[in-house]
């Protein structure tokens, strides 16, 4: 089999071409979070605030997604029962002032196999000061182990999930196991709980043009805040997991520049900023960097739209000769 075959139609047959294309996955300490770092951002009630973010070392995800490269740094055992705790007691331990916090785990927090369940109730007792607690799930695994966690944290639970598109067609082949249908069933079970939910969506989709997907990243918008979505988080689409790559070979996907990132963030605060906030993933935007004079200057205008939900004017730069 070639690396560069087509993309297959059927989905075991697609999970089988995805993993096929994969390199060999980072080593991986279950002892140790496999990252925790502080970051600003604008909440619910328009402060802002620093928010820790741990990224939990624990067993791969169960859907192998088309777009994924969280598996690099995962395990393929269940982490032991208490591992997890150590590794957010131990994350938290450097962040002491810290009132709000996102568990992130390339994958479901809810998903048993990554999170022992025996494990929630400790780590809710950890977090039950805090404002927030921010965990990511996929909408199949929303129930009542979600559910139960909220109440141990004192219903201040977040659950972000991923819904990449509501392209029909794209989103079925990005692998995910869900449909829109599903993530607005999950979200509708998550709002009767009193659960806050955040939604994850593409910038540049794979198997559209440009444009197109700068369109589609605006209806996904609409979809995630008419499922009562608080936040919304847009992520531009990585090549570099092996599938990605061999698709951007075959002339099926274009890598997201910065300037789809720019306007996709700017139309989503004109348009949104109203019913919740939308925020652009800034996390390794160096990767779209296409003019040395002016990208420092575009990150921070990225940064202001973050934290302050308006669209400033855009930057004007002499050497690309672009207004950005």
């Amino acid at each position: 089999m070639s690396l560069d075959d087509a993309y297959p139609d059927r989905p075991a047959e697609r999970t089988r071409w995805i993993l096929d294309r994969r390199a060999p996955r980072a080593a991986v300490d279950p002892a140790r979070a496999v990252g925790a770092f502080v970051e600003r951002e604008r909440t619910e009630t328009g402060t802002i605030a620093d928010v820790a973010t741990i990224l939990l070392a624990n067993r791969e995800c169960p859907w192998r997604c088309l777009m994924c490269d969280l598996w690099t740094h995962t395990i393929e055992e269940t982490v032991a029962a208490g591992a997890i705790p150590a590794q957010v007691a131990s994350a938290l331990a450097a962040f002491p002032s810290v009132r709000r916090v996102k568990l992130y785990n390339a994958g479901s927090f809810f998903d048993p196999k990554a999170v022992p369940r025996e494990d929630h109730a400790e780590i809710a007792e950890m977090l039950r000061g805090f404002e927030r607690v921010t965990v990511e799930c996929h909408p199949a695994l929303v129930g009542e182990d979600c559910f139960r966690f909220a109440r141990l944290v004192g219903g201040r639970l977040e659950v972000a999930m991923g819904l990449e598109t509501v392209h029909p067609g794209i989103l079925e082949k990005l692998n995910k196991g869900m449909t829109a249908e599903s993530f607005r069933r999950a979200s509708e079970s998550l709002a009767r709980e009193g659960v806050a939910l955040r939604a994850f969506l593409l910038v540049g989709l794979p198997f559209l043009p440009p444009e197109e997907s700068l369109a589609w990243a605006a209806r996904s918008l609409d979809f995630a805040f008419d499922c009562g979505a608080a936040a919304a988080v847009l992520i531009p689409t990585r090549a570099g997991n092996g599938a990605m790559d061999a698709l951007a070979r075959r002339g099926q996907f274009v890598p997201p520049d910065l300037a789809m990132v720019e306007s996709a963030l700017a139309n989503g605060i004109a348009a949104l900023a109203r019913r919740g906030r939308v925020f652009a993933d800034l996390w390794d935007l160096e990767r779209l960097r296409d003019c040395e004079a002016c990208f420092p200057a575009r990150r921070r205008r990225l940064e202001r739209m973050n934290l302050e939900q308006r669209v400033p004017p855009p930057v004007a730069c002499a050497n690309c000769g672009a207004a950005r």
